[in-house]
């Protein structure tokens, strides 16, 4: 449905009698990203998702008692589309949370991991909400990205000391019936790429697994699968997180709901598309890290979470 001269149009009039409907319908238009032609018409580009939104939007009005209609509309000249364009341009969003970004990573050496967490999850929510509605990506978000990239490394290297690096080698089909019953290993205090791995790893790979919470690498025992750090068995690779490699390794990419959680985790980990459920899990996992008495309590809290999430995401899962 993506095109590049077709636009989706909301010829809208709030409702007079309710200052609670008419400002709530006028948040949802500034939350979807919507260009504002005047006073009453918005525009979004056509996507299947924008126009979705806009429908509800009409149908609340016309409920508090506006008028509303959705239309779809032709740039009539290649001046007029880079008009429509223009007014989607989120540089200045971008420029605004580059400088809070630039602040925060600043302060990152003098902050407690509670601090750091806290700023982390108020960051990644700005962060997917510009993205989420910066439909004509550019240097401006390029940029962003890079420099969000940048901040969370520096955030995990001092909640997790020895966040791995990535390696740029293939990835072999491996058969899980070789991996039963062995012992893997991590670093200790989990965190999103270890936590999901290794919920993925007994759920999915080796159900008898037993895990090693390493305060350092080089603890991990000659006869363990080291995961999620330098030189371990499985850890990152190219693009993919830990998690990802997991799924290449024993041919798990099949099974949508495991795609949409690594793209979940990839997101958490290193950035990445907006995935809504990502926020709440980051939540979740902060909230139970701090009440867990060990990681053997945490995976077990966090497995109940990513159960759900996997039922979620296989429920409204669709080949990508």
């Amino acid at each position: 449905m993506k095109t590049t001269e077709t636009w989706l149009l909301l010829i809208v009039s709030l409702p007079t009698n309710s200052a609670t409907a008419r400002m709530r319908i006028w948040r949802s238009l500034k939350t979807i990203g919507c260009g504002a032609l005047r006073d009453g018409a918005y525009l979004l580009p056509l996507r299947e998702e924008q126009e979705r939104h806009l429908h509800e939007l009409a149908a609340e009005t016309q409920r508090e008692g506006g008028s509303a209609r959705v239309l779809t509309v032709l740039s009539q000249s290649k001046q007029e589309h880079a008009e429509f364009r223009d007014l989607f341009s989120r540089s200045e969003a971008w420029a605004q949370f580059g400088v809070e970004l630039s602040t925060a990573h600043r302060a990152l050496a003098a902050q407690p991991p509670t601090d750091i967490n806290r700023a982390m999850r108020k960051l990644r929510r700005e962060y997917e909400a510009i993205a989420a509605i910066d439909y004509f990506p550019g240097p401006a978000s390029a940029a962003a990205l890079a420099a969000w990239k940048d901040y969370l490394h520096a955030a995990e290297s001092l909640l997790s000391p020895g966040e791995p690096s990535a390696a740029a080698r293939q990835i072999e089909l491996l058969d899980p019936a070789d991996f039963q019953g062995r012992r893997w290993a991590t670093r200790r205090h989990l965190w999103v790429d270890r936590v999901a791995s290794a919920w993925l790893i007994r759920r999915f790979i080796d159900r008898k697994a037993k895990f090693l919470w390493l305060k350092s690498p080089d603890d991990c025992p000659k006869n363990a699968l080291g995961f999620d750090f330098d030189g371990a068995a499985f850890s990152h690779v190219g693009e993919r997180v830990t998690f990802e490699v997991l799924l290449a390794s024993f041919g798990l990419e099949g099974d949508h709901a495991l795609m949409r959680l690594g793209a979940m985790v990839h997101a958490l980990d290193v950035g990445g598309v907006f995935i809504p459920e990502a926020a709440g899990f980051e939540a979740a996992l902060s909230g139970m890290r701090q009440a867990a008495a060990d990681d053997d309590q945490l995976l077990a809290a966090m497995s109940a979470i990513l159960d759900a999430l996997y039922a979620h995401f296989a429920t409204n899962a669709s080949p990508q």
